[in-house]
């Protein structure tokens, strides 16, 4: 992805800015913190569908949860001290 994103904007809704998590990791003017965080946020949006789907209501990326943990992972190098396994929502 090329195009100049809002940052700001990206943070709300990380899934509206890019086409995968995959392209976070590939945006040229963020650093890595942007980019974990923008990656933490979309993860958090992935598993409240994933939920909704565990509880029966149509979600259209069941995938999603595990794209965005890898593209963390790859930035984190599989370590993230923010991780905290409270909810169904933090859990991989």
């Amino acid at each position: 992805m090329s195009r100049t994103i809002d940052y700001d904007k990206a943070l709300l809704d990380p899934a509206d800015e890019f086409d995968g998590p995959e392209d976070v990791l590939t945006q040229p003017g963020l650093t890595d913190a942007q980019k974990i965080e923008l990656l933490r946020r979309w993860k958090y949006d992935a598993s409240e569908v994933a939920v909704a789907e565990e509880e029966g209501m149509q979600g259209n990326k069941p995938l999603m949860v595990r794209r965005v943990a890898l593209a963390l992972e790859t930035l984190t190098g599989g370590c993230d001290a923010n991780r905290v396994k409270t909810t169904k929502q933090n859990a991989i």
